[in-house]
């Protein structure tokens, strides 16, 4: 076969020592064992924890999702303290901590700090020293109590509502203009208030 046109000419290497470049795992049961032996005496190491940490309930980003809830980061500082658990209490508990995240709604708040008692009644925290137990320490009842290691589930979402007849008051009520008239009150609270603070000052002076 010739070749055609003003090309490079072919450097074909058909003799390449293959058989040395060859990478074997013939290891990889024995690897498997070990890492399986590893596991089980960390996990013995650590005792009875829960198979998961327990984290928040969130809502899902954007419009589209929001209807949702998911688990999120981590609480927030606000929902801890209210559910009476201190930070790192609670990391040590199997409660994630996010201390970057706010409370947007009381709604969304009120939905964790019940999802924080909630978990805290059913957590059973053995002493270190049996003879020894310390204040938080589960009493030998609750330790000897039988235990579940199910993930702790997100509380159900909202039902939508019925159908029903608009009322004349909804029917009046003008969405827009109200979120308008929100926004600037907001917007210039503090300039009225400096400006009611001058007056008085002037109706004081005369």
């Amino acid at each position: 076969m010739g070749f055609g046109h003003n090309n490079v000419l072919h450097g074909n290497h058909f003799r390449k020592d293959w058989q040395r470049r060859v990478r074997t795992w013939f290891d990889q049961p024995g690897r498997k064992l070990r890492r399986r032996n590893a596991r089980k005496a960390k996990a013995a190491v650590l005792g009875v924890r829960p198979l998961n940490l327990l984290r928040p309930a969130v809502r899902a980003q954007t419009v589209r999702y929001n209807r949702k809830l998911r688990e999120g980061r981590g609480f927030t500082l606000a929902e801890l303290k209210e559910a009476g658990i201190g930070r790192k209490e609670a990391r040590s508990v199997g409660i994630v901590v996010d201390h970057r995240r706010r409370n947007l709604s009381e709604e969304g708040k009120k939905i964790n700090v019940e999802r924080l008692k909630a978990y805290k009644t059913k957590l059973i925290v053995f002493p270190r020293k049996a003879s020894k137990p310390k204040k938080g320490d589960s009493s030998a009842e609750e330790i000897t109590a039988t235990t579940t290691r199910t993930a702790f589930a997100l509380p159900a979402s909202a039902l939508p509502d019925a159908p029903r007849e608009i009322t004349d008051e909804e029917r009046e009520f003008q969405a827009f203009r109200a979120l308008r008239i929100a926004r600037a009150n907001q917007r210039y609270e503090g300039a009225r208030k400096a400006r009611a603070a001058k007056e008085e000052e002037a109706a004081k002076k005369k």
